[in-house]
């Protein structure tokens, strides 16, 4: 499973952590989480992340 980068801020998504302050348990791919969630370091949306090389 792909990583995905804010671009605002840098916090990098990683599925195997997901991010469980926010609700998202490890092992949920980026495309799986629901629309409304935003990034837990600066709240953008999720459309403002991109695949991390």
């Amino acid at each position: 499973m792909d990583k995905y980068l804010c671009e605002p801020c840098g916090y990098i998504y990683d599925p195997e952590v997901g991010d469980p302050d926010g609700g998202i348990a490890p092992g949920t791919a980026f495309e799986d989480i629901p629309d409304d969630w935003v990034c837990p370091v600066c709240g953008a949306s999720k459309d403002a992340f991109v695949v991390a090389d």
